[in-house]
């Protein structure tokens, strides 16, 4: 990754920074700009193809009370199966997207930044494709840094479940 340095764990959000130490996981920090930490802006700027960047993105159901919610890492090739694999995951009817505010109540982080890294007490599901990358870039838990680490590093976390078509491929979806 040219013109990207790594730079020190300082930038990232304290929760996330612990569980990285606590747990091992080896990984760089990168620095991202905030008007570059949506996926498709960072993958341009930086020249990092979309296979390599991993999203996570939580979801809730809808009409349960009180709803539940999950984290979900899927390549940003491809499309979270919110549908039909996170409903039953969950075991509920009707599941979609949290939205920002719900997303910022659950993990204290802002869209364009979440990582599994530093979330409490929600489910953790990881698309097995995402594992099939020899390296992945997600979100450093703040619209200003990054992760980069190989995917086998996310099984270091307690309670992730890698779950075979979490997501789907555009036109499958």
């Amino acid at each position: 990754m040219s013109n990207h340095d790594a730079v020190s764990a300082d930038i990232l959000m304290p929760s996330v920074r612990d569980v990285l130490a606590a747990h091992g996981i080896v990984h760089e920090v990168l620095p991202c700009a905030d008007e570059l930490a949506d996926t498709a802006a960072f993958c341009a700027h930086y020249g990092v193809s979309l296979e390599q960047a991993a999203n996570t993105i939580v979801v809730t159901s809808r009409k349960v009370d009180p709803s539940v919610q999950a984290v979900c890492v899927v390549l940003g090739t491809t499309r979270l199966d919110v549908n039909k694999k996170v409903k039953e995951l969950l075991g509920v009817k009707r599941a979609s997207f949290a939205d920002a505010e719900l997303t910022v109540e659950r993990t204290g982080m802002a869209i364009g930044g979440v990582t599994p890294f530093g979330v409490a007490g929600l489910p953790i599901y990881v698309d097995s494709a995402v594992l099939a990358q020899p390296e992945v870039i997600m979100g450093g838990g703040n619209r200003t840094s990054k992760l980069r680490l190989n995917p086998s590093e996310l099984a270091k976390l307690p309670g992730v479940e890698v779950v075979a078509d979490l997501a789907k491929a555009p036109e499958d979806a």
